[in-house]
């Protein structure tokens, strides 16, 4: 009787195993998704950011270009 005893709580300390191990293959999956996920969010945000500096930039280099211009004299 006692072994009868001995092995089911090796199943159960097996089986407690194997959900511990399944468990951290979730949470390694769920934070690969999280972190995948923020990586896009703050890839579109620089973006979005790097496009509006360059625009800014070019209408300032523009608006730059235009003053020398009609500051230069006639011929």
């Amino acid at each position: 009787m006692p072994r009868h005893y001995d092995d089911s709580q090796q199943h159960s300390t097996s089986t407690k195993t194997r959900r511990q191990q399944e468990d951290q293959r979730r949470m390694a999956f769920r934070r690969a998704i999280e972190s995948h996920s923020e990586e896009r969010r703050l890839n579109q945000e620089l973006s979005s950011y790097l496009d509006g500096a360059t625009a800014h930039f070019w209408q300032s280099a523009s608006a730059s270009e235009g003053g020398h211009q009609s500051a230069r004299p006639a011929r």
